[in-house]
């Protein structure tokens, strides 16, 4: 086949010239009228970043029915390219009621391909892959009803048949797009020595995520995968208090699933050479989900030992703000114009958010819940809220507030112009954004409204801390508020509603303090470029195309507590990790475990309500070293009486929630039983007793943040 020359007027590459191969189910940023989301931007940005470096980039994803629309515009070539055949579906019988245990799908593939920007773009098309025009993506209610759910996998079946045939003995570098749409392209393409494969999660879905093993096993046949499917582990779930198997559903982080089924992530991360992420605290997040209600369970799941085996293959290639969004001047924005022309007064400050309305993904619930609050109580101030939605916000309450403060606050949620979005960011003094159950991995719309030199007000999740909102005084760029990961939020609410009164009391009392901050937003975000973005993809893509061993993940290692893999690492930096992480028998490996390291070991222990890690200190540290108060308190902590009630004291607990298994229900789903304990004072809670005390559990948040569990303890 025919190698297309290098485009013109590119900036010389560094390093060996490569062939990057784009896929993912959507990848159409080159044209606004088929755009669908932001991963369809991040590709076609990192995409021009690689070809004007030298390298030759192609792209691979479905037509979506849409080549018509595109061939007034672009020269659509049809390429020799034709594949024929049939794709088995084994389908699971406990969702696909009334169809047959297997069906089959005959496929007729062609390819077509535009260049562009020294891009090539293959399309793909078919009868599946046609299906959807407007929205590319199934609707999740097709799942058990509608074949056409079945599209994404229909793609990456025809992804791997077109890499193989039209790619076939070219070196390249296959670039996949969030493992749910790529899981069984890494180990389709492991025994091809000319083909390296990076895997990029794309969003925050649940790391344990699975799918019907036999679906996996049958499509693998087709391919001629030669792959050993993972099988469920033995413990693990089963093994762990329902209580708190139950919970998991409540925080969007995990879900059970039947043992017959695959996870998909253990597939990508397995046979892909690389794992890309696009912040690093989203890395850090999906390392081992600390300070979360799944965190406990996580390392109980086989899962975990998948996380730490192929450590060494995760890198972060980053994210970044359009080119764009950075070379419009916000000082060119009229704010009187803007705010007044939205009925709001330009002369007060003005809070910003803009996302699609995700009520729990974006923590718009709590949002509108703290204005609501605030400007009840007669904060002067503007917001506008842009809660992306087609089909219009289907929550009353939203639009009752809106009335109730019209004149302070502007709610929509139409698609407009960037341009608009724009000049309400520079019309702007804050920018508001807070995300949830850390699904948000970098957060464009943050970051686009930092350039403009709004100061943000942010949850302080671990995919966000790049824009530095969390920061010290030194070098902060806005406000903080905890992470969340419950619905219907209480101590975000008001958190949030904290944040506002502060930002006023700044800018109104501080305006120098307050111009500072902002030009630090402004500066932070104005970092994240796609030359910043390219430069990290393609060192470590550089790395893996010259055969370069990863480095040892040494301190993700120490981060984590992954003691079994640090070999060969100086003993202080042992000791200090193992103090952090409450590993007694660790320090003992590495120093004397005296009156000293035991209680600094105690103390971080019950900072982070570790309440094991304490009773180990006093297990095997000298006697006496931990004083007789402290351990009191721990021992003392929850009293739960003849007379029905709990008493739970923490000194550092913001909230405690009593969590009680249930029994499933028709659907087999069981969801627990949640109550709040009654906050009665500093650091204590009391509340009715459940009738089985083993089977509850507690759930703690703390004033860090940091979301754990506790046993219900009998007085």
């Amino acid at each position: 086949m025919l190698t297309p020359e290098p485009p013109e007027n590119v900036v010389p590459t560094v390093g060996p010239r490569m062939h990057i191969i784009e896929t993912y189910f959507e990848c159409c940023g080159f044209d606004h009228t088929l755009l669908q989301g932001g991963t369809s931007v991040y590709l076609w940005n990192l995409s021009r970043a690689f070809a004007a470096r030298g390298h030759r980039v192609s792209i691979v994803t479905p037509a979506h029915g849409r080549l018509d629309d595109l061939r007034p515009r672009y020269y659509v070539e049809d390429l020799p390219y034709e594949d024929a055949y049939t794709l088995p579906l084994a389908l699971d019988p406990r969702v696909w009621r009334g169809f047959p245990a297997e069906t089959g799908i005959e496929l007729r593939t062609t390819a077509h391909r535009i260049r562009l920007d020294g891009v090539d773009l293959y399309f793909l098309s078919n009868d599946y892959l046609d299906r959807l025009p407007t929205t590319f993506y199934p609707p999740y209610s097709a799942k058990g009803r509608d074949l056409v759910f079945f599209k994404p996998l229909v793609f990456q079946a025809d992804s791997v048949r077109f890499l193989r045939a039209w790619f076939g003995e070219e070196r390249a570098l296959v670039h996949a797009h969030e493992p749910y749409y790529h899981y069984l392209l890494p180990a389709a393409l492991r025994d091809d020595a000319m083909k390296l494969v990076v895997s990029t999660v794309q969003s925050n879905m649940p790391i344990a995520k699975k799918v019907y093993g036999p679906e996996v096993r049958r499509l693998f046949e087709l391919l001629d995968v030669k792959v050993e499917l993972p099988v469920a582990g033995e413990g693990g779930e089963g093994a762990y208090p329902a209580a708190v198997l139950q919970y998991q559903q409540l925080t969007h982080l995990h879900y059970a699933y039947p043992p017959d089924h695959v996870a998909l992530y253990e597939l990508t991360a397995e046979h892909s050479d690389l794992i890309d992420f696009l912040s690093p605290g989203q890395l850090d997040f999906y390392a081992s989900f600390r300070d979360t209600p799944f965190a406990a369970l996580f390392e109980r799941l086989p899962m975990a030992d998948v996380v730490r085996r192929n450590a060494h293959k995760m890198f972060v290639g980053g994210c970044a703000i359009s080119d764009e969004w950075l070379a419009m001047d916000p000082a060119e924005v009229d704010r009187g114009d803007v705010l007044g022309g939205l009925g709001l007064d330009p002369a007060l400050p003005t809070f910003f958010h803009n996302a699609r309305y995700a009520v729990h993904h974006k923590g718009q619930v709590e949002l509108v819940r703290a204005v609501d609050r605030v400007l009840s109580e007669g904060l002067a101030a503007n917001f506008v809220l842009r809660c992306i939605a087609g089909e219009g916000i289907d929550d009353p309450y939203f639009h009752e507030v809106a009335r109730r403060h019209a004149g302070r606050l502007h709610l929509e949620w139409e698609r407009v112009d960037e341009r608009r979005v724009f000049a309400y960011a520079a019309s702007s003094d804050f920018c508001v954004f807070p995300s949830k159950f850390e699904m948000d991995t970098f957060l464009i719309a943050q970051g686009e409204a930092m350039v403009c030199g709004a100061v943000p007000i942010a949850t302080a999740q671990e995919g966000m801390a790049h824009f530095r909102h969390a920061d010290g005084p030194s070098t902060g760029t806005g406000f903080a508020v905890n992470r969340s990961f419950a619905e219907g939020d209480e101590l975000l609410t008001s958190a949030l509603a904290d944040r506002f009164r502060e930002a006023v009391a700044l800018w109104s009392q501080e305006p120098d303090r307050c111009r500072e901050l902002s030009e630090r937003a402004s500066a932070v975000a104005r970092e994240f470029t796609w030359e910043r973005c390219a430069d990290l993809h393609l060192a470590a893509f550089g790395r893996l195309w010259r055969g370069e061993p990863a480095e040892p993940p040494v301190q993700l290692a120490l981060r984590h507590g992954w003691f079994e893999q640090l070999r060969d690492v100086e003993s202080a930096a042992v000791t200090e990790a193992a103090v952090a992480h409450g590993a007694v028998d660790v320090y003992e490996r590495h120093a004397p475990l005296n009156a000293d390291a035991a209680r600094r070991i105690f103390a971080a222990a019950w900072q982070r309500a570790d309440f094991a890690a304490c009773e180990r200190v006093l297990e095997r540290g000298p006697g006496g070293a931990v004083g007789r108060r402290d351990v009191d308190r721990l021992r003392g902590r929850c009293r739960a009486g003849d007379d029905g009630r709990i008493v739970y004291r923490l000194p550092h607990a913001e909230r405690v929630e009593l969590v009680i298994p249930s029994e499933p229900g028709a659907d087999g789903r069981a969801l627990p039983r949640v109550e709040l304990l009654e906050r009665t004072g500093p650091g204590e809670f009391r509340g009715p007793a459940p009738e089985r005390p083993g089977d509850a559990r507690l759930l703690l948040t703390l004033a860090s943040g940091r979301v754990t569990w506790d046993e219900v303890r009998r007085g």
